[in-house]
């Protein structure tokens, strides 16, 4: 598993994922504090990890997607 492609080992999957994170950890300390406010801020931080890591992606900082086979066969 570790050695196989296509789960995710990308900068723009890391990035997403850690910003995601850091908005769940936020949301999740404001929720226990009781302060909606706090809990939707880190719900925007969770939303912002999503967008980050698609616009990351769509720099060309993501996974490759694969050729069709029909692609393949001519190059």
């Amino acid at each position: 598993m570790a050695g196989s492609h296509g789960h995710g080992h990308t900068p723009a999957a890391w990035t997403g994922v850690i910003i995601a994170f850091i908005g769940f950890c936020v949301a999740g300390a404001f929720m226990v504090m009781a302060n909606p406010l706090g809990f939707w801020a880190g719900m925007v931080i969770i939303g912002a990890g999503a967008i980050v890591g698609g616009a990351m992606s769509a720099a060309g900082l993501g996974q490759k997607r694969p050729q069709p086979q029909a692609a393949r066969a001519e190059s």
